[in-house]
């Protein structure tokens, strides 16, 4: 099961991530033809910063049991069973808006051009690898398999959590 692993100490806010996400939803695919003026361009994933002031990259957690996909009257989020990522059907999406209340995290988004549908982190289902991990320069987003659902174990350096442990 593949996972975003999120390495605190090594994120410098550069939005590198967050530019490369917009691009992947784009017909275009490309950073250098991103028009950040138009409302269709938007991030699945952000960049805040914690109480310190340091920069956090989040994204969608796909929790192990997600609110939204509880929450969601039209069954457009669900719980994919053999990937572990909580996937949204923009189809069956009522525009109810109960998954963007019962998001924890503040993740999901109603989409700014459509208005009738949400927005969240799809994990690029359709490339080998995230385009967020891809585009970090310091290495602060990586891609793990995990053998199963559950917490990474604390061995791994500090400031590191699986992308649905970061805290704020």
């Amino acid at each position: 099961m593949k996972r975003i692993l999120i390495n605190r100490e090594l994120c410098q806010g550069c939005r590198n991530c967050q530019l490369a996400c917009m691009a992947e939803h784009t017909e275009a695919k490309s950073v250098l033809m991103l028009d950040l003026e138009d409302p269709a361009n938007q991030a699945r994933n952000f960049v805040e910063a914690d109480l310190d002031g340091r920069p956090v990259p989040l994204l969608c957690r796909h929790c192990d049991d997600p609110a939204c996909a509880t929450a969601c009257m039209s069954g457009a989020l669900r719980k994919n069973p053999d990937t572990g990522l909580v996937e949204h059907d923009r189809v069956k999406c009522a525009g109810c808006w109960m998954c963007v209340m019962s998001c924890p995290y503040g993740l999901i988004r109603p989409d700014q051009l459509a208005g009738r549908t949400a927005v969240k982190c799809d994990f690029c289902v359709t490339r080998p690898m995230p385009r967020c991990v891809e585009a970090c320069p310091t290495g602060a987003i990586t891609l793990i398999e995990l053998e199963s659902k559950g917490r990474l174990t604390k061995a791994g350096l500090p400031g590191q959590s699986l992308a649905r442990e970061v805290e704020m």
